[in-house]
């Protein structure tokens, strides 16, 4: 129980001093004195007294409680009160200095398209113009010009829709001078516009025209930087104050800032001191200069001006246009060159009619003196002067023939004439206005021209009688295929009407009327063909056998003009008697073939008996078979001396026939030039010693070697060594010489006999043509023949030179390398 009592005794000392911390101090001191008393009551009036006291402390704590959210409510109330007043205050104040200048607010809250306009709309209107509604405001056409209220719409659409801000000074109807800014603020948009008067207009204009001239500025330097050609800026010591980027460049400066700081000049020394006396002397500059630009030099136009605080400069590439003029002067002159050089005179006359130019032909021609013509002479003078002297036409009326001459200043067309001078000449004179004014003559001495047309016309008239009386017929197409001339010949070859021919018909219907005498049909088509075609024209001969037996030849030949020519010829004659020919050769080649083939056969059935007796008389000769008497050792030596000639002979005709019949073969080698030469000597050593011949060699002890076929190649060395000791006199000498060159060898050999005569020269290569011409020589005629067969089969050549009585020359020629010759023959 006393635990109980205890425990509720502390509770309600412990709410007491809950409640206590809650109260105010004066009340947490009367709790104070109740917690004495608590403290003696005894534990059942404390339990009655608790019960009470809960009650009436929850009581009086609520009413404290109420009491006190009351007082504060009363105190945020007054304070609100004072914030409020003092927002009024500050609004009215920042209200009267925003308005206090004539001034239009107009502000759109976002989200809401309802405008809130505020300020002194009366200053957009005229002064005698009625009121305006606040909203008529946002019709900015109402109180502007049609240009600025469409700029300030584009600038408040700007403003409501991306928030970009603007400032414009505009002119009102009213002529007021306004200024319009907007800006985006708090999330509204917000355009203020007021009116600029006095310092404000002036300090606005200011700024209008700084910033154009910024503008300007930038501009101008962004074409100077752009600018394709060197712009450079000096200080008035002369130092570089400004370059662009092509002055960059063609300094070899990587930036504008390098040439500017390193102070790189773009003219040489004499160039830039020339331009600063210029400049000293307050004269503008300007000269076309060399420059060296990237290694390579060009021609720049320099133009340089003073600018306050130094000089400004500019550098254009003049190098395409120097070349241009000067290509323009160099065509100048070699045009007044080539009109020099003319035949025809040629005398310009500027706008002003005078002499601007002459060649010498036109000094000749009119024989004036170049004294005169230097200067300049108008035209009206220069025709006085040659009236005077009788040069020109013989006129009734000279005035008005020199005012119709004159026309042609005015006119547009060139015109042509022809004078006939009192000297008996013609000249020809062509007037070509100029252009750029002025006329242009061109005079040409006409007369050899005129007598070569009289000339031509007789001649025409001569080939036309010539045509007429020719025995051939001639026939001339144009290119659209019709007879345009022809000659009783032909209508009389063809048995045509020369009334028809009269009417210029086609080819076709002249073809059908020729058939009936002629039907070959590839013949017609290709005489068509010649006529029409357009390309490939060519002389086409033909050969006609027409029905009645004759024979024409027919030639087709193309004109310069397009025209085809055609003429015939009756060779009908001819055409027998070179039958009756051709007959008579084929008998003679066939006799000759017949020949051919007998002396091959008689040559081979020849060798074989040759044979035996040579063989049986070197028998006989033999000391073994026994001994002979003198008289028939004797008659054994001739037997073997001829037997051994008509063997070379017999082998000479077969080597011919095989050569002629193709089936001879080489067999190259190698061929030791003095060797064959030595070898060929030896086999006439007899003949020479039996002639008192003396043999002289001209060759080269180290002359070397050629591919040929060795035998053969001492057989012919041999046949020219026997020929040139049978015509040579006795007590003479024969040379045979050597020469090597880079692609032949050359073997020469000479005699001192009686020579050639030019009837037989072309003859020594033949066939058994053996010619003694008063020498000793005897033989079959094959040893030349056989030399030239041999050479001509190595690839050679073999020439002949001879002069009666002075001897003969016979020349062979060997290809040194036979390769070269076998591919080349391939």
């Amino acid at each position: 129980m006393l635990s109980c009592t205890s425990l509720v005794r502390d509770g309600m000392i412990g709410l007491a001093a809950t409640t206590a911390l809650a109260a105010s101090p004066a009340q947490a001191s009367d709790l104070g004195s109740a917690l004495a008393i608590f403290a003696d009551l005894d534990q059942r009036g404390i339990m009655a007294m608790l019960l009470s006291s809960s009650v009436a402390c929850f009581s009086v704590l609520a009413a404290i409680l109420l009491m006190r959210t009351r007082m504060r409510a009363a105190t945020n109330e007054r304070r609100l009160k004072t914030d409020l007043h003092a927002l009024q205050a500050e609004t009215d104040r920042y209200r009267a200095l925003l308005f206090a200048e004539p001034q239009v607010l107009i502000s759109w809250p976002a989200g809401d398209d309802r405008p809130d306009i505020s300020g002194d709309v009366a200053l957009l209107l005229p002064q005698d113009s009625p009121s305006l509604a606040p909203q008529r405001v946002l019709a900015f056409g109402t109180w502007l010009p049609p240009e600025p209220a469409l700029q300030m719409d584009h600038a408040v659409d700007a403003l409501r829709e991306a928030g970009e801000s603007f400032q414009l000074h505009l002119t009102a109807s009213n002529g007021r001078a306004v200024e319009a800014m907007g800006r985006a603020i708090g999330g509204q948009a917000i355009v203020r516009i007021r009116e600029l008067g006095g310092l404000r207009r002036d300090l606005a204009e200011m700024s209008l025209r700084y910033r154009d001239l910024v503008a300007e500025t930038e501009m101008l330097r962004g074409i100077a930087a752009s600018a394709p050609w060197p712009l450079w800026a000096r200080k008035a010591n002369g130092q570089l104050a400004y370059a662009n980027a092509a002055y960059a460049s063609a300094t070899d400066a990587a930036t504008p800032a390098d040439a500017v700081a390193g102070n790189l000049e773009l003219l040489d020394s004499d160039d830039r001191a020339a331009m600063a006396r210029t400049l000293n002397d307050n004269v503008a500059f300007d000269a076309r200069l060399p420059v060296v630009v990237g290694g390579e030099r060009r021609i720049y136009d320099i133009h340089a001006r003073n600018v306050p605080g130094g000089s400004a400069g500019l550098a254009i590439d003049a190098t395409e246009a120097a070349n241009l003029r000067a290509a323009l002067q160099r065509m100048a002159d070699a045009h007044r060159r080539t009109l020099d050089q003319l035949s025809s005179g040629v005398a310009v006359f500027d706008a002003e009619r005078r002499l601007a130019f002459y060649n010498d032909s036109y000094r000749r021609l009119w024989d004036l003196d170049r004294n005169f013509l230097d200067t300049n002479p108008d035209d009206s003078g220069i025709l006085d002067k040659l009236r005077a002297a009788r040069k020109i036409p013989e006129q009734p009326d000279f005035r008005a023939w020199k005012t119709r001459l004159h026309e042609a200043y005015r006119a547009v067309e060139p015109a042509k004439d022809v004078w006939y001078l009192p000297d008996g000449r013609a000249v020809s004179i062509v007037t070509t206005p100029n252009p750029e004014g002025g006329v242009t003559y061109l005079f040409d001495d006409v007369t050899e021209s005129l007598d070569l047309a009289r000339r031509f016309d007789g001649l025409i008239r001569v080939q036309r009688e010539t045509l007429d009386n020719l025995a051939e017929a001639v026939a001339v197409f144009g290119s659209n295929g019709r007879a345009q001339l022809f000659n009783p010949a032909f209508a009389k070859m063809w048995r045509l009407s020369p009334e028809a021919l009269n009417e210029q018909p086609h080819i076709e219907a002249v073809v059908d009327w020729c058939k009936p005498l002629y039907s070959d049909d590839a013949a017609w088509h290709t005489i068509r063909d010649a006529i029409t075609a357009i390309e490939n024209r060519g002389p086409q001969p033909l050969k006609m056998e027409r029905s009645d037996g004759s024979v024409l030849d027919c030639m087709t030949l193309p004109l310069p003009d397009g025209a085809t020519m055609l003429t015939f010829q009756d060779i009908t004659d001819t055409e027998n008697v070179e039958r009756a020919l051709r007959e008579r050769n084929e008998a003679l080649e066939a006799a000759d073939q017949m020949k051919v083939d007998f002396v091959h056969h008689v040559s081979y059935e020849l060798r074989s008996p040759l044979t035996t007796i040579i063989g049986f008389a070197h028998f006989l000769s033999d000391p073994s078979t026994g001994p002979l008497t003198m008289k028939q050792d004797e008659y054994l030596g001739y037997i073997t001396a001829s037997t051994n000639a008509l063997l070379a002979i017999i082998n000479n005709i077969l080597d011919l026939a095989t050569i002629d019949a193709g089936a001879m073969t080489l067999n190259l080698g190698p061929v030791d030039i003095r060797k064959a030469i030595d070898a060929a000597a030896e086999g006439i050593q007899d003949r020479l010693a039996r002639d008192h011949i003396a043999l002289r060699v001209d060759a080269d002890p180290n002359i070397g070697q050629f591919v040929g076929d060795e035998r053969r190649v001492v057989q012919v060395l041999y046949n020219l060594l026997a020929n040139a000791v049978g015509f040579a006199p006795q007590e003479s000498a024969v040379t045979l010489s050597a020469r090597r060159n880079d692609h032949s060898v050359v073997f020469a050999v000479s005699d001192h006999g009686p020579g050639i005569p030019a009837d037989v020269k072309d003859k020594v290569f033949d066939w058994f043509e053996s010619h003694s011409n008063g020498s000793r020589h005897r033989g079959a005629g094959l040893g030349l023949s056989l030399v030239r067969s041999f050479v001509e089969l190595h690839g050679g050549k073999v020439r002949v030179d001879s002069a009666v009585g002075k001897g003969t020359t016979v020349t062979c020629e060997f290809p040194a390398d036979q390769a070269i010759h076998r591919s080349a023959a391939e």
